[in-house]
């Protein structure tokens, strides 16, 4: 009889006993490909968290159909060209099935690499909507789209009935492609976009961009991209007394951006998905993580537990390992998993993904404003 992975939880405690009494099983090896050092670590670090905490758990209730999970780390910087490296590395270790990446910019490249060399992807955490619009067979995700997510807070935004809003990005595929789409929400709303502004990732001084901000009068400012670089708009713009509200989306909602901004992180909007941490089926599952002192809060932690899980049933429900049979049924079946119920469309994105607006303090945590 075969272990299901979807008991993995309660099944941990009886089965490491027996494991331990047992030859070596065969392995599955999973990439799981991300940023373990660069400007965006710590999401790196929630994606690695949820994924080596499924492979644990899973391996710990008799692994998938008799084969033990390996993970395989690598690191892409969320860089584009070394996540091309690394896909390289993984194609040429023999991995057939990859739990990232985490940037769309790094997602897009590595994917053509993973499609054309039969290799099962599942980003936890890119939203690009470019990703899934190539006729991929073996792309997917567990996290919704910027065609979502923008509409989210473009009409969250209009909602508050502002004088003028400006719209800042960093010039990425991810970055300024959330920007794109709360700017057109926000002018099909009737809002004025006073400003559409890119900004250079990695840059330290933006007085200039601060300056533009006061003289174009806004109320309010969307910012596209990650935290390190908000974390210092945030604190420069209340050296200037610029009086606006700032947004952001899910690259922004860490508590990393509370150390760069200090106490100008309180009142910042951000979209993210649902605290699946919060939810009551998934306490098990949150001990699990406290007990290793790890923090299963984060937006990407959950998603990419999820993706392992995803892959693991896929194997097992097609009693394969053959990337195209896992991919046929990840589409054809649902999967209830600590995201929610996940079923696929024909692209590889989920039928149904939720977005919630958050307001962020000073010290970290979050409250849900809708």
């Amino acid at each position: 009889m075969r272990t299901s992975v979807k008991k993995l939880v309660t099944a941990v405690s009886a089965s490491v006993a027996l494991m331990g009494a047992g030859h070596a099983a065969a392995e599955i090896k999973i990439g799981i490909a991300g940023p373990i050092t660069g400007q965006v670590a710590q999401y790196g670090d929630m994606q690695f968290s949820g994924a080596r905490m499924a492979i644990e758990q899973i391996n710990a209730a008799g692994g998938v159909n008799g084969e033990m999970l390996e993970a395989v780390e690598v690191d892409d910087a969320c860089d584009p060209k070394q996540a091309v490296t690394v896909a390289n590395r993984l194609v040429n270790e023999g991995v057939r099935f990859v739990v990232g990446h985490l940037c769309s910019s790094s997602t897009q490249p590595a994917s053509d690499i993973y499609e054309d060399e039969g290799i099962l992807m599942v980003t936890p955490a890119s939203t690009s909507p470019d990703i899934t619009e190539r006729g991929y067979e073996l792309v997917f995700r567990t996290i919704g789209l910027d065609s979502v997510q923008g509409p989210v807070a473009g009409n969250y935004i209009a909602s508050l009935n502002p004088e003028r809003v400006a719209i800042v990005h960093d010039k990425q595929q991810y970055g300024e492609g959330i920007a794109t789409a709360v700017r057109d929400t926000l002018k099909d709303a009737g809002v004025e976009v006073a400003l559409f502004e890119g900004i250079t990732a990695g840059d330290k001084d933006f007085s200039s961009l601060v300056t533009k901000l006061k003289q174009a009068d806004v109320d309010y400012v969307y910012y596209g991209g990650y935290d390190p670089e908000l974390g210092l708009i945030l604190r420069q713009a209340r050296q200037a007394e610029l009086d606006a509200v700032f947004m952001g989306p899910e690259g922004v909602g860490n508590k990393n951006i509370n150390t760069i901004a200090g106490d100008a992180a309180e009142g910042l909007l951000v979209t993210l998905p649902p605290a699946f941490d919060k939810k009551a089926e998934n306490q098990e599952l949150v001990k699990a993580f406290q007990d290793k002192g790890e923090d299963p809060s984060g937006p990407f932690v959950l998603t990419s537990y999820t993706a392992v899980q995803l892959i693991a049933e896929g194997i097992e429900q097609a009693d394969s390992t053959d990337p195209f049979d896992v991919a046929a049924t990840l589409r054809s079946n649902s999967f209830n998993t600590p995201i929610g119920t996940v079923e696929y469309d024909d692209k590889g994105d989920m039928k149904s993904f939720e977005f919630v607006v958050y307001e962020w303090h000073s010290d970290g945590s979050k409250t849900p404003v809708n």
